[in-house]
């Protein structure tokens, strides 16, 4: 079992939300494929980004097929075959590996309430069954009923209409399963507002953002994209700037990297893990190698970075279950690559609208109007909060200039942040 030291909290974290947090994620370059371990096919789900465009952060972990096993770590692009170039019918099981609501809370220590609180989720195009396979999903955990019609999930275009909403998407429609379902499992009671934009430009994205932003009862936005870093003064970084309401963006999957808008100085940048263990015998944590992380040169230190040998926006500020061997549960009926059903998935897309489903648990994040969040207000004062996360401190996902940007260990690094929840009193 690889040791997961988890590590201390930040309270200052309530400080990367006090600029209010968002959410984009470095896209695989052509041909890079993280080692993960594990005889199963690992398939990034969304296209490499381009410019002007985010990529989606997701990726699906296949079984093997019987006989034509992909060496282990394999990672295929999107537009892939999985197994055998066979397509598989809808999955019926829940993969036997893959976390459930109940692992997720377990080991990240949640057991309260968001006391109706809703968390908005931002992706590109559409997903035709998005609501009923969240019934599905809900349903196969116990979970209780998140429909349009008790007013716990509104699905909306950027604009905010519920009839003219952009093309349907394989790859986004996973993505936007994959979060919508760990809303649902990190914050059972959590309202869900689904923003979907029209394409996966930054403009589209980003006025998907200022929508949500823009809505009652928001708390938090997460973001599961990303591309290349960009400057935090440009119109697209205006969007993810919304005091009041914590902005979540995954820091990416292909290891050592920078990503936006994770490098904004107003957004909470979500990295990854890999988690081991199981309720009963306890959880371990190491940095997934996958995990994007990095130091922008185009954002200035947001000032409650502290020790990260970064003079600009450091990514990871926290971090939560990536490793998609390690990965969790998602429901998608809408076939895309030959799979649906029930799947196993991981990325940092699965971080980051778990971070900030426990933004909506927390006290650091209390809805647009408030200028700012209670709380410390400089990186360093996590030293007072000590059992608020889990320092990790193994694991790496590459070679950097500066170690600590790609070594987890005690205190803060790149790959994971701070660490990992532990209960939502971080935030």
């Amino acid at each position: 079992m690889v040791p997961r030291m988890r590590r201390p909290t930040l309270a200052a974290l309530a400080a990367v939300a006090a600029l209010s947090f968002s959410t984009l994620a470095l896209a695989p370059p052509a041909g890079a494929a993280p080692s993960h371990g594990h005889a199963r096919h690992n398939v990034h789900v969304c296209s490499q980004a381009t410019p002007g465009h985010a990529a989606c952060q997701a990726i699906r972990s296949d079984p093997a097929a019987a006989g034509a096993a992909a060496p282990a770590g394999t990672v295929y692009a999107a537009g892939a075959v999985s197994a055998a170039g066979a397509v598989t019918p809808l999955a019926t099981t829940v993969p036997a590996t893959a976390k459930t609501p109940a692992d997720i809370r377990s080991a990240y220590g949640l057991s309260g309430s968001s006391h109706g609180k809703t968390v908005a989720i931002v992706d590109a195009y559409n997903a035709p069954t998005a609501e009923a396979d969240l019934g599905v999903y809900r349903k196969q955990f116990g979970l209780p009923p998140c429909t349009t019609a008790n007013k716990c999930f509104r699905k909306v275009s950027q604009t905010g209409s519920t009839t003219r909403l952009p093309r349907n998407d394989g790859g986004w429609a996973q993505e936007i399963s994959l979060d919508l379902d760990m809303v649902s499992a990190a914050c059972p009671d959590c309202k869900i507002l689904l923003v979907e934009a029209s394409s996966s430009s930054f403009a589209n994205l980003a006025a998907g953002v200022t929508y949500a932003a823009g809505q009652p009862g928001v708390v938090a936005i997460s973001n599961s994209y990303g591309g290349g870093d960009q400057s935090g003064t440009s119109s697209v970084a205006a969007a993810y700037k919304q005091p009041g309401i914590a902005v979540t963006a995954s820091t990416g999957d292909n290891g050592y990297g920078i990503a936006s808008p994770a490098s904004f100085s107003t957004v909470i940048a979500v990295g990854g893990t890999s988690l081991y263990g199981s309720i009963s015998g306890g959880w371990n944590e190491s940095a997934w190698d996958g995990a994007g992380s990095g130091c922008s040169t185009l954002n200035a230190n947001p000032g409650y970075q502290v020790g990260t040998a970064c003079p600009g926006k450091a990514t990871a500020d926290v971090s939560a279950v990536a490793d998609p061997n390690t990965g969790v549960a998602v429901y998608d009926s809408y076939s895309y690559q030959g799979q649906s059903g029930w799947m196993q998935f991981g990325g940092t897309s699965a971080a980051s609208p778990i971070i900030a489903s426990i933004y909506a648990q927390g006290t650091a994040a209390p809805g647009k109007g408030s200028a700012t969040y209670p709380g410390a207000t400089t990186w360093s004062r996590y030293n007072d909060n000590q059992s608020l996360l889990n320092d990790v401190t193994s694991g790496s996902n590459g070679t950097c200039p500066s170690a600590t940007w790609c070594n987890a260990g005690p205190g803060w690094d790149g790959p994971t942040g701070l660490g990992t929840p532990r209960g939502p009193g971080a935030f």
